[in-house]
């Protein structure tokens, strides 16, 4: 499409020896949510990870606005945020430490000053001073989703987004997306359930 940002050509990647995926090709643009969706093993999660450089390619390209990603990979970090099928925090650091900290690691300004919104999206601002590793797997998810709001980068990739969450902190999850695909942001999303926000759907075999 003329207007995307993101273009991936005839990419393959394998996993273990064995290729999951080979020739998939696809675009997304401003406001666009893209839905990965097919069954266990198929390679939704490795086209997340090889989207954020965390494993290579065999074969094919990545752009953003025409320019290859690999060329500057620190760059295009920074234009993503992510989320895991785990959530990569630190459990002795409280809430708003973990969601700074990642905020400090990604090189990005002091988000002191967007913190606490983002903990309001989710639902978090009476957990802002708990270790994470006294909340539920649910609270996690939600600190973790916080996280991605609060990078506010162009790009998000979330890998099954819903797991863990009860159904207020999935209107909440749905409210946070629509409010980044109606800011131009785009999404690709691993799921094996409905994430309730208009997109298209690619299914891997």
């Amino acid at each position: 499409m003329a207007s995307s940002l993101l273009e991936v050509a005839d990419l393959a990647c394998r996993r273990g020896g064995r290729k999951v995926f080979e020739r998939l090709s696809f675009a997304v643009g401003p406001g666009e949510l893209l839905a990965l969706v097919g069954r266990n093993g198929s390679g939704k999660t490795t086209l997340l990870r090889a989207l954020a450089l965390l494993v290579r390619p065999e074969s094919g390209s990545i752009h953003w606005q025409g320019a290859d990603v690999r060329a500057e990979p620190e760059a295009w970090r920074g234009r993503l945020a992510w989320l895991g099928h785990l959530e990569g925090l630190k459990g002795d650091l409280t809430v708003a430490e973990n969601l700074l900290a990642a905020e400090r690691l990604r090189g990005a300004p002091p988000a002191e000053d967007r913190l606490d919104s983002a903990l309001v999206a989710f639902d978090l601002p009476s957990l802002a001073a708990r270790p994470v590793r006294t909340l539920s797997a649910g609270q996690r998810r939600r600190t973790a989703l916080a996280r991605v709001v609060l990078a506010q980068a162009p790009l998000w990739l979330l890998d099954e987004p819903l797991n863990a969450l009860d159904a207020p902190a999935q209107s909440a999850f749905r409210a946070a997306l629509q409010k980044h695909l109606a800011a131009g942001g785009l999404a690709i999303a691993a799921t094996h359930a409905d994430l309730g926000v208009s997109g298209r759907t690619l299914e891997l075999a």
